[in-house]
């Protein structure tokens, strides 16, 4: 019998003793025991893939079973750690961080080396463990990070610098359209390891400056590929950072709108060693001119890669579109707006803004996107950015591989009819055996609708090979051709994960260039230029995977949280 993944967590879990301090109020695992703890370090589900999925299978079930109980002691010894390591960190007067999220693997890490700990033998040892993991940073914490802030001297000689740099931004003649010179370099790009070639138009667009003048554009443009439509502001036109004094993974502004506390603190969020980052006086002067920079970004070959990135998300359309469909090179999102605020999207950008944690998550994933630790964001990691943000998975290997047969959509999808794309669609959604049976000719006609919704801002020439190895992936995902379904549908009809990842990806672009920037402002404040066409390519790429795995993630996690309310009466899965 097939059961959620969650349900057997927690019914297998409650059943061990001595475990609270890992566990919720109801007694099941809590998230961060199952992601730091069980996942990783016990389950190991990339080695046993019997146990990796949402649903299990009943020997999917009966492995996962025995891999906990037959870990159950070291279990116990992890969360006695745990609660000793809390005691001295109160000892010691330490605040920094979440002790979940610093103290569960090392926990674990002395569980099975010195066994369960004695309260009084074991104090040494807790106290160096807190040392060693607290001591890395160097002096760069949030707590330093919110007193250079808010000391009122500060504050006053930082808010002058901020007026005097937002001021002295460039604000000369936009250079020339290099739209087709970014189309050319996403073509070689996605073949660059085939045909070795792109280096040379990448040279030329970093020494014509294309990068720092697409980012000026951006501060004077209000339709037709603004920021606001690109959604990295919430504004009509980007406005000076505010300085700010605090910051939640979890509610982090769109990236033109961070505050410079908000930009520091997912760069120290995301880094594994902050005593490599400069002292903090100076990552806030850096921040400053970074934030009032093109793009916020003060490298040219990330200011570069930045505007290859919106010219390649523009042309994402994970829909398709259907023959007789025909917009122009050009497009406005007035009237996307307002059909935004028909169909839920404003809810899906509120959830976006978490990003990195990307993040680190995402994008929230995975908030400072700063590679190896772009987990996601986390950073990107945490997203996920943010943060997001940090996805411990990211990058998807798991996705669907690139089939060898090229589907004629994505950019051109948007602005030329396409005589094959009723085809595609078609194809497409006979590849889910859920809904082939209700899926015929009228499926098109629903497409059709759905799909001019929102179109996407900007220009969009043409389709390039970047395009169609994204769209094409991107199709293939079973929770596309559902959610694609219910953009034919008001926000009153369709409601839950899909009908808000529906939403997202009627504007596909948004999420994928938060996390892009949150990555390129991880590599920037690390001095990481973007210098080979393989490097820009993988960077590209890797975000698409980060946000398909995002939208993945979400899904399984409602589900699987739909399975234990049913199971439990309630509408959490501690587990999931």
């Amino acid at each position: 019998m097939r059961r959620p993944r969650a349900m057997v967590l927690d019914e297998v879990w409650r059943k061990l003793d001595g475990v609270e301090a890992l566990s919720g109020p109801q007694g099941g695992p809590l998230r961060r025991t199952v992601k730091l703890v069980l996942d990783p370090l016990v389950i190991r589900p990339v080695q046993h893939p019997s146990c990796a999925g949402a649903i299990l299978t009943a020997d999917g079930a009966t492995l996962l079973a025995t891999r906990i109980y037959a870990a159950a002691d070291v279990l116990r010894a992890t969360a006695a750690w745990f609660t000793l390591l809390k005691q001295v960190r109160r000892a010691l007067r330490i605040t920094e961080g979440n002790p979940q999220d610093l103290y569960f693997q090392r926990c674990f890490e002395l569980a099975t080396t010195a066994g369960h700990p004695d309260p009084v033998r074991d104090r040494q040892s807790a106290e160096a463990a807190l040392r060693d993991i607290h001591e890395f940073a160097a002096g760069r914490t949030t707590q330093a990070l919110k007193d250079h802030l808010t000391d009122a001297e500060t504050a006053r000689e930082l808010g002058g610098l901020i007026e005097i740099a937002w001021r002295r931004r460039p604000v000369g003649a936009v250079g020339g359209d290099h739209t087709a010179a970014f189309e050319e370099l996403l073509d070689t790009c996605a073949n660059s390891r085939v045909t070795g070639d792109g280096q040379p138009e990448l040279n030329r667009l970093v020494a014509a400056h294309a990068g720092t003048h697409s980012g000026i554009d951006l501060w004077h443009r209000a339709s037709g590929g603004s920021a606001n439509e690109l959604g990295l502001t919430a504004h009509p036109l980007p406005h000076p950072p505010a300085l700010g004094a605090s910051a939640s993974k979890a509610d982090l502004g769109l990236p033109f709108d961070r505050t410079i506390y908000e930009r520091v603190f997912t760069v120290l969020q995301a880094s594994s060693e902050r005593a490599e980052l400069p002292p903090i006086p100076e990552l806030v002067t850096d921040e400053i001119a970074r934030s009032c920079a093109p793009w916020a970004l003060l490298d040219e070959t990330l200011r570069v890669a930045a505007a290859i990135g919106a010219a390649l998300a523009v042309g994402l359309s994970p829909f398709g579109v259907v023959s007789g469909e025909s917009v122009g090179r050009v497009r406005h999102l007035a009237d996307a707006a307002r059909t935004e605020d028909r169909g839920g999207v404003a809810m899906a950008e509120r959830s976006g803004r978490g990003g990195a944690a990307h993040i680190m998550r995402p994008d929230r994933d995975h908030a400072a996107g700063a590679p190896p630790v772009e987990r996601g964001s986390a950073a990107d990691a945490s997203r996920p950015d943010h943060s997001g943000a940090a996805y411990s998975m990211r990058p998807d290997r798991g996705g669907a591989r690139d089939t060898t047969r090229t589907e004629h959509s994505g950019a051109n999808d948007v602005t030329r009819p396409d005589p094959g794309g009723a085809r595609s669609v078609a194809e497409a959604d006979r590849g889910s055996a859920a809904d082939s049976a209700r899926q015929d000719a009228s499926g098109a006609a629903d497409t059709a609708r759905g799909a001019r919704q929102v179109v996407a801002p900007g220009r969009v020439a043409r389709e390039t090979a970047a395009h169609q190895a994204i769209n094409n992936r991107w199709r293939r995902e079973a929770y596309v051709l559902q959610a694609r379904r219910l953009t034919v549908h008001e926000a009153g009809e369709a409601s839950g994960p899909l009908a808000q990842i529906a939403a997202e990806l009627r504007t596909p672009w948004r999420p994928y260039l938060r996390r892009l920037w949150v990555r390129l402002h991880g590599r920037d404040v690390r001095a990481a230029p973007v210098e080979e066409p393989d490097e820009l390519w993988d960077l590209l790429d890797g975000v698409a995977r980060s946000v398909i795995l995002d939208h993945r993630t979400k899904v399984k996690n409602a589900l699987s949280a739909n399975a234990v309310a049913g199971e439990f009466g309630s509408t959490e899965s501690r587990a999931s």
